[in-house]
């Protein structure tokens, strides 16, 4: 779940919510135009057929005449097939709608995802973003598409019975619907108390998406710690909240519904009394009184729909909220109006533009913090040179990855400046920065597909002998070679079906296509075996020539050929030098790599 606690919304329909999804609905103006007509059509077909009973029962039944029956079954007949035709284009129009709605939202969704900062993904889980991606979008789309279709077909029916009823005989009109205001208020009542339980359904929904993703997620390490009875008994507890919403919904709605269906009952049952006295008076025909009970259960029939349609238009809202809200966070970081102009967009990058990196790399001064208080450098400053390798070691949370996310731009500094090529960065767009470097994580991340695929994400443009030519740089053409498709061999959702050191040498592969000139390896050997490091040594020397490198490593044995290393403690560097000048030194530096040789070497005679 979210480490922040979801935002509690308005407790009543939100107006200009739905003005803000209006921008989604107006591309489709036309078809919902046309939706509208053919649904005014239908409803006004259905006001119809009571007057056409009425003149049967008042022309044919009564009298006993049938001449011209069959004129009027021939019009009857081709007010049903009319009717027909506006129920194939009503279904039509109303699923295209609701597809392209759908589609626009999440492609809108998915947008703002790419545009935001990583700051908004430490605090977001990503079954909050999947369920306002899946479910909630789904609902959105379903419900203003077909509630359109309810609400035009309800509002055209109920307004022509009305008037029909008033001009045959507006005082049983008036007794018939005297119960619509008490109904109005039951109505007001129960809909603020289901909208109240569809928003904790949501919101538990997002959390038990969090969790299912949790559970996948962390499947191996919940079977290491026996974990299983625990999780079930957390997920109980979420299932149990979101039941207890759901039924109370259900309650509400159970109550609501035959209410509604009994006030409807009571406004005929005034009409059959009332019109039937004036049937037995001979002022209201036989026919009329047929007609009139007609209307009076159409009129009450979309009460009825309007009813469900307000609940589904609540909990719809409790969806869009989330939606919109995810929708309409602003970046943290973003590029001036006066950048974009120059460098372009993410989307729309003017490449023309873009000045090339030459790799002289400043930090002056830089203080940087997480969270308000809670300070994780503090004056840091570094020169780096064009083509120079830069090691940082430290223990976890030192600052060593906080450092590369700055240089990276995925934070900016709250004080101090981080200049490229004598340029603050923030003078160029992210895209420019990002584009030109290579970052190459501990945990490699693989997309689904091939070989091919996941090398060629270095750069799309690539062709086959260069996608080869890279892999074989970091000694991964032999084992892809192996394999039973070569390079178009699947390699599973995440890369499941390559092990760990497969996975990290594609991720290098794909980082050489890219040819940065700004090279980060996060702990990159890290998880990799001591002979596939070997293996890759060589390639990552050949990769760091001529380009600017940060390396952050655990393994301390894989930087020694660095041409600087930084101990960074608490946020700041309290040693430099290269291998040789920290082993002298004989301090922080030589205490970690003397303990960690001697580690490595005590393992290797354990494995003998």
């Amino acid at each position: 779940m979210s480490a922040l606690k979801e935002q509690e919304y308005s407790k009543s329909i939100d107006f200009g919510l739905w003005k803000d999804l209006f921008k989604y609905i107006k591309p489709y103006r036309n078809r919902i135009i046309a939706l509208i007509v053919v649904m005014m059509g239908s409803g006004g077909i259905d006001v119809i057929f009571p007057l056409m009973n009425r003149y049967a029962i008042d022309n044919f039944i009564v009298t006993g005449r049938l001449d011209k029956l069959w004129v009027f079954a021939g019009i009857y007949a081709g007010l049903v097939a009319l009717q027909a035709i506006n129920v194939y284009f009503f279904i039509y129009f109303a699923g295209r709608i609701e597809m392209s709605l759908s589609y626009d939202i999440r492609k809108a969704g998915f947008k703002r995802l790419q545009e935001l900062s990583f700051s908004y993904y430490d605090k977001t889980s990503v079954g909050w973003l999947m369920a306002r991606m899946t479910s909630d979008v789904e609902r959105l789309g379903a419900t203003i598409a077909w509630s359109l279709v309810d609400l035009t077909w309800g509002g055209t029916a109920m307004v022509g019975g009305l008037i029909a009823m008033l001009y045959m005989n507006w005082k049983l009109a008036l007794i018939s619907l005297a119960v619509v205001p008490f109904l109005g208020v039951i109505s007001i009542y129960f809909q603020k108390r289901i909208l109240g339980s569809y928003r904790i359904v949501r919101r538990t929904n997002s959390r038990i998406t969090g969790a299912f993703n949790e559970g996948i997620m962390g499947a191996k390490t919940t079977k290491t710690l026996v974990r299983e009875e625990e999780n079930l008994k957390e997920f109980k507890a979420l299932t149990g909240e979101m039941h207890t919403s759901s039924v109370r919904a259900a309650v509400f709605s159970s109550i609501y519904f035959p209410i509604v269906i009994a006030m409807g009952s009571i406004g005929t049952a005034l009409a059959l009394w009332f019109g039937g006295r004036g049937v037995l008076l001979q002022t209201i025909g036989f026919g009329t009184l047929s007609a009139f009970i007609s209307y009076v259960t159409q009129f009450f029939g979309p009460i009825n729909e309007l009813a469900r349609i307000i609940a589904e238009f609540q909990n719809a809202q409790a969806s869009a909220e989330r939606v919109m809200a995810m929708i309409n966070t602003e970046p943290d970081i973003v590029d001036r109006p006066e950048v974009i102009e120059k460098y372009g967009t993410e989307f729309e990058p003017r490449h023309d533009n873009w000045e090339e990196i030459k790799g002289d790399i400043t930090f002056k001064d830089v203080s940087f913090s997480y969270k308000e208080g809670e300070e994780v450098l503090e004056n840091f400053s570094l020169d780096v040179k064009r083509g120079e390798s830069i090691a940082l070691v430290g223990e976890t949370g030192s600052g060593k990855s906080t450092i590369v996310n700055l240089l990276c731009r995925f934070y900016e500094p709250v004080e101090g400046l981080i200049l490229i090529d004598g340029v603050d960065y923030r003078e160029r767009s992210q895209l420019w920065l990002q584009s030109n470097i290579g970052y190459v994580l501990q945990s490699p991340h693989l997309f689904s597909g091939t070989i091919r695929d996941n090398i060629r994400y270095g750069r799309l443009d690539a062709t086959d002998e260069e996608v080869i030519e890279a892999a074989k740089l970091v000694n991964a053409h032999d084992f892809i070679m192996k394999m039973e498709d070569g390079y178009d061999s699947e390699v599973g959702e995440g890369g499941s079906m390559l092990s760990t050191g497969e996975k990290q040498l594609i991720s290098f592969a794909r980082a050489i296509l890219a040819d940065p000139r700004i090279l980060v390896l996060d702990e990159a050997t890290s998880s990799i075996d001591t002979e596939t490091e070997q293996m890759i040594q060589y390639a990552i020397n050949k990769l760091l020539e001529g380009r600017t490198s940060f390396i952050i490593a655990h393994r301390l044995s894989t930087i020694r050929s660095a041409d600087r290393i930084l101990v960074i403690k608490d946020g700041q560097m309290i040693e430099e030098g290269n291998h040789r000048e920290l082993m002298k030194q004989g301090g922080y530096y030589y205490r970690l790599y003397t303990n960690q040789f001697r580690e490595e070497q005590e393992l290797s005679i354990l494995k003998v």
